[in-house]
């Protein structure tokens, strides 16, 4: 198991996290860590951003 030191809020300060067993299959690349002192678990996300643009002009409405 792979071994990275982050910061724990429940610790409260830097400590060794691992990545558990992965059922799913991501192996060593699995995004969920575990502090392997109190083990709070984190799951590092990319960051997802959407790139399509509206299209034409907004839709004019009328007040009720």
């Amino acid at each position: 198991m792979a071994e990275r030191e982050l910061y724990c809020d429940t610790c409260a300060c830097l400590r060794p996290f691992e990545v558990p067993p992965c059922l799913d299959g991501h192996g060593s690349a699995c995004p969920e860590l575990a502090c392997i002192r109190c083990g709070t678990a984190l799951i590092l996300a990319p960051a997802l951003t959407s790139l399509r643009r509206r299209h034409g002009r907004p839709t004019r409405r009328r007040a009720a």
